[in-house]
This record gives C-alpha cells, structure tokens and sequence, in this order.
C-alpha cells in the first residue's frame, strides 16, 4: 500500500479555535497541519475540503450551527470536487471532532464519492474527545471502503506531532 496512489482530503478551520481550554486565533486550521505532514511523509495529493458557505468567525456560533447540522443530519454544499477520485487507492481523511464525530461537511463528501475498493485511513485532531464514532460513521457511508485504524492527535500538540504521525503511518506500512 505504500506505494499505492493517494489522496489527504482534510476539513480544517482556522480561525478561531478551542485550543487547551482557551479560544485563540489560528492561521491555519490544526487538521490541515496534520495533513500537511502526511504530505511531507509520503507526497500524496491534497484536497481541502470547503464549504460554499462559511461557518461564523466566532468559535461558540460556529459549535451551534455545527450542533444544528449534526441534529438536522445536514449535508452542506461543498465548494469543489475531486475529478479523479477513481485514481486513489488510499485517502487519507483529515477532520477536527465536531460533536463527537466528523463535521456534516465531510458527510457530504464521503457520500459524494464511490469509495468502493478503497483504502480510508482517518486522522482526527481534538482537543481530548478523540475519535468519537467517527470511524464507526465512515464505515457506514462507505461500506465497501477498507477503513484502517486513525490517529488521534490533539489540536494543541499538532506542531509536535511529527513524530506520531511518521510513527503511525511506519506501523500501518504506509511508509518504509
């Protein structure tokens, strides 16, 4: 698998953000740091997943309108799409904990795309609520998807995160 095509689509927000029991200012979202040294790791494909519209600015209005979301099982408009999905063998899905799973968003995109055949592998940053039931949840919407165990990696730790990242990909044989 190490040398198989592969893709990093991640969901990420920067701006502001609960980091450590406080709200701060980040200019890049903790998910897309993490996807960012997969890339480094092993040089796949990035794909930022975006919606049209954007969440509020404030961190507290942005948990409410996600809360509704996940209450109202929303799917919100993405703003692109992956082309050649039917290229990837592996993707590499990145997303923060929203509500004890992933955000509506990336339901939108694993139900956009035939997974069919394909190997996901999940990584989650957080800030101690670890993966929720998102591993369970992407196993229901791609059932014909291999879903390998994720990473959990806590949004205040992800500039240090080297290390676990490279660790976690050296034991699933994702890299040498």
């Amino acid at each position: 698998m190490a040398n198989s095509k592969s893709l990093i689509a991640y969901y990420s927000r920067k701006g502001n953000n609960y980091v450590g029991g406080n709200i701060v200012n980040l200019p890049i979202g903790n998910t897309e740091v993490i996807a960012k040294k997969i890339q480094q790791l092993i040089g796949s494909d990035l794909f930022e997943i975006k919606t049209v519209k954007s969440y509020p600015e404030d961190y507290t209005e942005t948990t409410n309108v996600a809360k509704k979301e996940l209450k109202e099982n929303a799917r919100p408009e993405l703003a692109e799409t992956i082309n050649n999905i039917a290229d990837y063998e592996v993707i590499y899905l990145g997303y923060p904990n929203w509500w004890g799973t992933f955000p509506m968003a990336v339901f939108t995109f694993l139900e956009s795309y035939n997974f069919s055949g394909k190997t996901i592998v999940p990584y989650c940053t957080n800030e101690g609520s670890g993966m929720g039931s998102s591993e369970r949840d992407i196993k229901k919407l791609c059932p014909n998807a291999k879903v390998i165990s994720g990473l959990t990696i806590r949004g205040g730790s992800v500039d240090k995160a080297d290390k676990d990242v490279a660790n976690w990909l050296k034991k699933l044989k994702l890299i040498p």
